[in-house]
């Protein structure tokens, strides 16, 4: 029987990611990132105009969360300094950490969950360019904010201008508030964890994390409410767009992989083991070629078969049974 392929398994196999590969893409994508977040400072005025913009809009709704939090956190330091912690470390350290516990422990669902996060970062980033805005902790003072990071940075490692470690404040694009990411990456892993946690601890993990990440920007005067909105819409988009995002990768494979046969199969006949049988032969590849059997060995529950008198050694079954007579009726 011929050997049939089914669509789908053998023809484009799925491999398991390698940590070689996946380190390097992720690095280059968040260097994409924070290079153009860099890159795509807006003016100080518009940014100032957007940020009071979202203001006017909240006012306009009856949203005033930023307010009552802000306070709170500048008021008692014991809630304020570890909010400070919060914003400066976890979103650099939980997202990381959720990848890697994907690849390790959820290799099936790894990929998808990458290319969603890939795909929301840049939809993010598309957002800092065309709304730069002023975060509320960098609006007149006058506006009712204070900036906690500044007020707290002796208890860390930032500095006043940024959550950026001391020094390098400049390195960072402050304008880029709208959308929250650090909201946005807190709720891709709130999903996962949720998801994929196999502990009750990982899955109120998965609710909570996302639930005080955006108390905190607002708190600490990082994001507006509406910032955070964005930042959860901004993930929804790229959920979205993720199946779309995974095909034309797979296509872009697809069309690499058939301009390398050539050239690699060339390098490569030479040392192939020749086929047997004669020129034009096609040697079909199956596991058994190449092996036999021995005298009166059998395969288990082969039928015993009586060779017919004067038979030779290459008579078929069928050519026996000719020679025996036929059974009764």
């Amino acid at each position: 029987m011929p050997h049939t392929e089914t669509p789908g398994t053998g023809a484009t196999p799925r491999t398991r990611p390698r940590w070689w590969t996946e380190l390097p893409l992720i690095a280059l994508v968040y260097a994409c990132y924070s290079a153009g977040r860099l890159l795509v400072r807006g003016d100080i005025s518009d940014a100032v105009d957007h940020g009071l913009a979202i203001l006017d809009i909240e006012k306009a709704l009856f949203l005033n969360a930023e307010h009552p939090l802000n306070r709170l956190f500048t008021r008692e330091p014991w809630i304020g300094v570890p909010a400070d912690f919060w914003y400066a470390s976890l979103h650099y350290v939980v997202t990381p950490a959720v990848l890697v516990w994907l690849f390790r422990s959820h290799t099936v669902r790894y990929r998808a969950a990458r290319t969603w996060l890939m795909v929301s970062t840049f939809i993010g980033l598309i957002g800092f360019t065309l709304l730069p805005t002023c975060p509320p902790r960098l609006l007149d003072a006058g506006h009712g904010f204070v900036d906690t990071m500044a007020q707290y940075s002796s208890y860390g490692w930032w500095g006043g201008e940024a959550s950026a470690p001391r020094g390098l404040g400049g390195m960072t694009n402050q304008y880029a508030a709208m959308p929250s990411l650090h909201v946005g990456w807190a709720l891709w892993c709130g999903v996962l964890l949720w998801r994929h946690g196999r502990t009750r601890t990982a899955r109120v993990a998965g609710v909570v994390y996302p639930l005080v990440t955006t108390i905190v920007v607002m708190g600490t005067a990082n994001h507006y409410l509406l910032d955070a909105v964005a930042g959860a819409a901004v993930m929804g988009a790229g959920l979205l767009l993720t199946p779309l995002a995974m095909r034309g990768a797979d296509r872009a494979r697809a069309r690499l992989a058939a301009r390398l046969p050539a050239s690699v199969t060339a390098r490569l006949a030479p040392a192939a083991a020749p086929a047997a049988g004669g020129p034009g032969d096609v040697v079909s590849p199956i596991v058994s070629g190449g092996c036999q059997t021995s005298a009166g060995e059998r395969f288990p529950r082969q039928r015993e078969q009586r060779v017919a008198a004067g038979a030779g050694p290459d008579a078929s079954p069928s050519d026996a049974d000719d020679g025996a007579p036929a059974p009764a009726r």
